[in-house]
């Protein structure tokens, strides 16, 4: 071979290495990339019936309904525990709150147990939390498995909440607070640099009470005509406790968070507080709507949306009058029964909807399961990645509910519920092995969606009532790994307002 044509055959051969290496890193990017960015949008005390694409008569949710016209909208969703931080934590471990330990709104997060963060984080993510966190009132410190983390000590304020930007930064920011974190969130994404897919949660106040809308939208529902649900006024074939609630913090005759000054109030004209506050919680709601419209815009603009996990949801429900009752904790519908919006193009179709039922515990096996990274070593969930594809074989058909009994708000009794397809069965065991000391209740779901008439005492439904008990039981042994189901002492129905720093 002649010099020249040895030069031309070692230039050759470099620029074949060299194209051979840009080909490796353009599918190692490729890969990096395949996995999905997530953003995990977490409301607040959201019921499942609060978005126009559930159904809502007056709220109108334009830019949510949207996620749901480009991908999933789960018409069955529910949490394990209607409480903000046994909730939160069941969303972020897969697990029940008898395991978790979080048990109520003032136990941290186990700084031992793994969450689905911290495994994103593990498998290259770069992880973020801003907003409300709610486990641990007085800790507003970064808690493990996120680069980035943003939080405040207690419940935040709609308006200039105290922000401890990851540690070590604690200041008043100005404005709204549904604003004020979707523009944390946008901020510390603009920043991303590196090809490592990220992992942002967002933990919004709204729509938890004390309700405070945007100023342009404290009048938007003031056509509306809200009065007090029939089912207020039904309450003889319910548990005696549901009366005794009527007067209490979380009771329809009562303070309404603040609604109403003289209480308890029995007269008709109470109503106007009672709508005056129902109104405010929609209207906070109108601003996190703009919030994911902000989102899916910024996302859109930067090139990031169809490869981002867009998950919207919330911790648990509300009762909004239902049985007489405001506030959440108890094991009917509007309490248990929450949103579930997700869009994502490489996951399934355009608009398609879930009518099996999820919860929050399986949030953590799902996120994992679509990220491709190691699942948790222990979960009660199961990922529904499958079941969002159209592969819904041996889905659950039932799941159970847990609620236990807090001194602080002692407006509940103990909580143990049987949801199916059909059926709803509800007792309140006294927490000392003795027998029930509430009537229980049994709901055909099929004919009665709004849980009024109680067929507990129907002769007729005595075969469904051994069945239902019987799969309750089941399903708590199955969770409790056979362990005793542990619970405080039922002390009953207090008229006691919560103390002031925690309500």
């Amino acid at each position: 071979m002649k010099p020249y044509q040895m030069n031309i055959a070692m230039i050759v051969m470099l620029l074949a290495g060299l194209n051979g290496g840009l080909a490796l890193a353009q599918v190692e990017n490729h890969n990096a990339q395949a996995r999905p960015n997530v953003l995990f949008i977490l409301t607040d005390d959201q019921r499942y019936d609060a978005l126009s694409c559930m159904g809502h008569p007056h709220l109108k949710t334009p830019h949510i309904d949207r996620l749901a016209d480009e991908g999933l909208l789960f018409k069955n969703h529910f949490c394990t525990t209607s409480l903000c931080s046994p909730s939160r934590a069941s969303i972020l471990s897969g697990l029940y709150a008898h395991t978790h330990g979080v048990s109520n709104n003032f136990t941290e997060y186990p700084e031992d147990m793994v969450s689905f963060p911290m495994r994103l984080h593990e498998s290259g993510y770069e992880t973020a939390y801003v907003g409300k966190w709610h486990m641990g009132e007085k800790n507003d410190m970064p808690r493990p498995g996120f680069d980035y983390f943003v939080t405040h000590k207690g419940q935040g304020k709609y308006f200039d909440t105290e922000f401890n930007f990851n540690g070590g930064d604690r200041r008043v920011v100005k404005g709204y607070y549904t604003t004020v974190v979707t523009d944390m969130a946008m901020d510390w994404i603009k920043g991303h640099k590196s090809n490592s897919p990220w992992a942002m949660m967002i933990g919004h106040k709204a729509p938890h009470s004390f309700y405070l809308p945007e100023e342009k939208y404290q009048q938007a529902f003031d056509s509306a005509d809200i009065q007090y649900p029939k089912s207020a006024f039904d309450l003889d074939d319910k548990p005696g406790w549901f009366k005794k609630r009527l007067d209490t913090w979380h009771g329809i005759y009562g303070p309404l968070f603040d609604w109403r000054k003289k209480f308890p109030d029995e007269s008709p004209e109470g109503v106007k507080d009672f709508a005056r506050m129902v109104r405010a919680y929609w209207g906070t709601l109108l601003s996190v709507d703009d919030s994911v419209g902000r989102l899916c815009k910024f996302l859109e603009d930067r090139g990031e949306l169809d490869n981002t996990l867009l998950i919207f949801t919330s911790d648990n429900g509300l009762l909004e009058g239902e049985h007489g009752m405001v506030d959440k904790r108890t094991g009917h519908e509007p309490s248990i029964r929450i949103p579930l919006v997700v869009r994502y193009p490489g996951l399934t179709k355009r608009g398609k909807v879930v009518p099996q039922m999820t919860a929050t515990i399986d949030f953590a096996p799902t996120i994992l399961d679509i990220c491709g990274a190691k699942p948790l070593d222990e979960v009660h969930g199961r990922s529904w990645k499958r079941l969002a594809q159209g592969d819904a074989s041996d889905w659950r058909t039932s799941f159970y509910y847990e609620y236990n009994y807090e001194h602080q708000f002692p407006y509940t009794p103990n909580v143990r519920a049987l949801r199916t397809d059909r059926w709803k069965y509800i007792r309140y065991p006294h927490g000392d092995g003795s027998p029930d000391r509430h009537m229980a209740e049994l709901y055909d779901l099929n004919v009665d969606p709004n849980e009024n008439r109680n067929l507990i005492n129907d002769d007729a439904h005595d075969a469904v009532v051994k069945e239902v008990r019987s799969e309750l039981d089941r399903l708590i042994s199955v969770h409790g790994d056979g362990k005793l189901d542990v619970m405080p002492m039922d002390q009953g129905i207090q008229s006691g307002l919560p103390e002031e720093s925690i309500r």
